[in-house]
């Protein structure tokens, strides 16, 4: 049995206070009919802080913006009706103790027509390309991204008057923040295209404009990746130099935290060294950093044919040593689960307790339900 200790330590940031290093990574469940938030959700969540999760980050919620979204039945973070939803998540999580923070997330050209809400708006993006070289979608003017932060700023100032403990930016996997951030989708001739930190600019209004919404004392989390749902070898940089480069903006705009992700957290991210992404991200900048990617999962990310064990016998370096180590080390701050625990709500506590074996398999058929 691994000593799980440093994974149950409390982590403090400023008023954000949590009593261990686990977090739900963010998962679109697709289950909030008329983008409102229900009982159910209410549950679901409920039940994850009861069992032991330290910070959970929702599911991707969209942003106020009529081309936000682009799958059904997605939850808003955006009007009376959802909102009045999100508090009453808020209010069972942090009942059973647990802290929460939304995703403020738009999809940008990733959207087709015809998703509710939004009706006929097509996919927003800064060229209108959800992947290199196909224009499919509309191509953002200058007010359309003077409209899209204010939506962003508008979320977070929601988000905090109605009780969540901080927020994450959806910076990640090609939606749109992340189609700014990559050459592939980003080819515009103005200030917000060129090179990355050019590219960078939109995300850093962003961040800049939650900040200013929200006052210099509330968690700002903002979630990156290399990886495209398009592409999974894409790039933003290949040197810890040009990463240096690319987060240090960021920082100075008003990210406290950030989101690593990756398909597999043990993974190193540039040759010589064995830091993941989140291990350079906080050599590199200081913040608290957040790793992800099939922790205590047997199966890589996506596995085919879509299951993976949920019981942490995988061989080294995928163990649970292995991620215990790395956090023993600093390497990073917060690991967030995922699909494990879709299966055990519980996941938290049975690691603490040692229950390992009692840990369920993650299967596919675990997303047909919100248990």
């Amino acid at each position: 049995m691994s000593n799980v200790s440093s994974l149950f330590q409390p982590f403090t940031l400023g008023n954000l206070e949590l009593s261990n290093r686990v977090v739900m990574a963010p998962m679109t469940r697709s289950m909030s009919p008329g983008n409102v938030p229900g009982d159910e959700v209410v549950e679901y969540y409920r039940r994850r802080a009861a069992g032991g999760v330290g910070l959970i980050i929702t599911e991707g919620t969209c942003v106020g913006h009529k081309a936000a979204s682009g799958y059904p039945d997605v939850p808003l973070i955006a009007g009376e009706d959802a909102l009045a939803g999100w508090k009453k998540v808020v209010d069972a999580v942090h009942a059973e103790g647990g802290k929460i923070a939304p995703q403020l997330w738009h999809v940008g050209a990733i959207r087709r027509p015809g998703v509710e809400p939004g009706g006929d708006a097509p996919g927003y993006g800064p060229s209108g390309m959800a992947v290199p070289n196909k224009v499919t979608g509309h191509a953002m003017t200058k007010a359309d991204i003077d409209e899209v932060v204010a939506a962003f700023a508008q979320a977070a100032r929601d988000a905090k008057a109605i009780g969540f403990d901080a927020v994450e930016i959806h910076g990640a996997h090609g939606y749109l923040l992340d189609q700014f951030f990559w050459e592939g989708t980003n080819q515009r001739d103005d200030e917000y295209g060129g090179d990355l930190a050019q590219r960078s600019r939109f995300a850093i209004e962003i961040i800049a404009a939650i900040r200013e919404a929200v006052g210099p004392d509330f968690p700002v989390i903002l979630r990156w990746s290399q990886w495209k749902q398009q592409d999974y070898t894409a790039r933003l940089v290949d040197t810890p130099e040009a990463l240096e480069g690319f987060l240090k903006p960021l920082v100075d705009a008003g990210v406290d935290i950030f989101h690593c992700s990756t398909r597999r957290f043990w993974e190193p991210e540039f040759e010589g060294s064995d830091l993941n992404l989140a291990g350079w991200t906080r050599k590199l900048t200081g913040k608290p950093c957040i790793t992800v990617g099939s922790v205590g999962l047997n199966a890589e990310f996506l596995p085919e044919p879509g299951s993976g064990s949920a019981d942490f016998q995988a061989a080294e370096p995928a163990s649970l040593d292995n991620l215990l180590q790395r956090l023993d080390r600093k390497e990073f701050d917060l690991v967030a689960v995922g699909r494990a625990l879709i299966a055990n709500p519980d996941w938290s506590n049975q690691v603490r307790d040692g229950q390992l074996s009692a840990l369920k398999a993650y299967d596919k058929s675990c997303l047909a339900s919100l248990v």
